[in-house]
């Protein structure tokens, strides 16, 4: 079962790829990812892709755990490449 949050999140990587994330001031360590995959906007809804560049959402599900006795969840992670910021979209029990 899954549920959608679609809320901002802080992302630290390592050569693109998320090694933690902060949600709801509660730091994530990401164990492993699973799978990663971009989406392409349709060029009317691009804003400030610049320079004719198609903007994207990149797209990464993790195995992650804020540690302690909490154990691991899967994570849906998004990032806006035109403007950089981050989303938590959606987290599997």
């Amino acid at each position: 079962m899954s549920k959608t949050y679609g809320e901002p999140v802080e992302v630290w990587d390592a050569d693109g790829r998320p090694v933690r994330f902060a949600w709801r001031g509660r730091p994530y360590t990401v164990l492993r990812v699973l799978d990663r995959w971009l989406i392409s906007r349709e060029w009317w809804q691009q804003r400030g892709a610049g320079a004719g560049l198609p903007a994207e959402h990149e797209f990464w599900r993790v195995e992650a755990s804020p540690g302690g006795n909490i154990p691991p969840a899967t994570y849906e992670l998004r990032r806006d490449t035109a403007a950089g910021n981050w989303l938590l979209a959606r987290i599997w029990d």
